[in-house]
């Protein structure tokens, strides 16, 4: 009777897996379908670029850019729901947004554009590596606290880049402070 009960638990637990897992998946023909949606949707957005010009038009097709790139990696992480095609997608939406950020600093020039870079790369450092870290906690507590420590170095070198960026906009003693105290801040 004893092993009826556990047979019947067992089950029950299999059954409540497998039916989450086919409501996660989705069929080819539906997966078809949204993948013809984005490209039309890239193509739509791209078309609205046409009549700007410039940076602005660069950026412009940029946004469909990422937006396409994101929403494809999505839509592979939906289909085939593993934690690496969630791994993949979280980059993905960290490299969009670094591409589109990335072309808005062209508009600058100067120590303000190469600033704009640094804090745009800080921000997909950040990304990733809270996407890294999403991806060791699934392998259990000690992985974790190894990609967690691993993606607080990640950051403060990447924050560390930004604010040494901006120390270039000044000069002499307030420049040679503003990175004393920048490598004071950030452990460097």
């Amino acid at each position: 009777m004893k092993n009826f009960h556990v047979t019947v638990i067992a089950a029950a637990a299999s059954l409540m897996f497998s039916a989450t897992a086919f409501s996660e998946a989705m069929s080819k023909d539906a997966y078809k379908a949204a993948e013809n949606q984005i490209e039309a949707t890239y193509k739509s957005e791209k078309a609205l670029c046409e009549p700007l010009s410039g940076n602005a038009e660069d950026v412009c097709v940029a946004q469909a850019k990422a937006k396409e790139k994101t929403a494809k990696a999505d839509l592979e992480a939906r289909y085939d729901p593993t934690e690496k095609n969630h791994y993949k997608a979280r980059i993905a939406k960290a490299e969009a947004d670094y591409d589109v950020a990335k072309e808005k600093c062209d508009d600058l020039s100067g120590n303000e554009k190469d600033v704009c870079v640094k804090e745009a790369k800080a921000a997909e450092t950040k990304a990733k590596a809270d996407a890294e870290v999403a991806k060791e906690s699934t392998k259990g507590a000690e992985k974790a606290a190894e990609a967690k420590q691993d993606a607080a170095k990640d950051k403060r070198e990447a924050d560390y880049k930004v604010a040494k960026e901006k120390c270039d906009a000044l000069s002499g003693d307030a420049q040679s402070q503003c990175v004393k105290d920048a490598k004071a801040h950030y452990g460097q």
